[in-house]
């Protein structure tokens, strides 16, 4: 497997990954062509340094993981930096070969890189296998998560 940062060519593939699921086909837009909103998108986060968006290719040379890592720097912590893991998924035909697992922990080294003291993520509640996935790896449910949509 190879780990990289996406190309401005890879974002249809990541937003069909996106849509690939219950939740996702409710939020995703993933049409041929895809919508103008997920370049500009991309352009964004590949402007911005604390930003990674990770693709994940098979010895075939096709994308099947992505994610996102993003950097937060705090004055808590001692001014320390969160790592923050977004948007995992892994090709439908793939998944249970342990590709998420190792995914995961790239990010950890990765954000251990960047000397983060600290990585996180959130789970739908309706993803309970995500939940368990999550927790296999070390994560541990510390905090109450609350979001407010606009």
């Amino acid at each position: 497997m190879l780990f990289r940062k996406a190309a401005r060519q890879d974002v249809p593939s990541i937003v069909q990954l996106l849509a690939n699921d219950k939740l996702g086909q409710l939020r995703e837009n993933y049409t041929d062509p895809v919508p103008d909103a997920y370049f500009t998108a991309f352009d964004h986060i590949n402007a911005d340094p604390n930003q990674e968006l990770i693709v994940v290719e098979n010895t075939e040379k096709e994308l099947i993981g992505t994610l996102q890592l993003s950097f937060i720097q705090y004055l808590t912590y001692r001014g320390g930096v969160r790592a923050q893991i977004e948007a995992v998924r892994i090709r439908e035909d793939v998944r249970g070969e342990g590709i998420g697992q190792k995914m995961i922990e790239w990010a950890i080294a990765r954000a251990r890189e960047r000397k983060a003291h600290v990585i996180q993520l959130t789970t739908d509640k309706q993803r309970p296998d995500a939940l368990r996935f999550y927790e296999k790896l070390g994560f541990n449910a510390s905090h109450e998560g609350m979001k407010l949509h606009f």
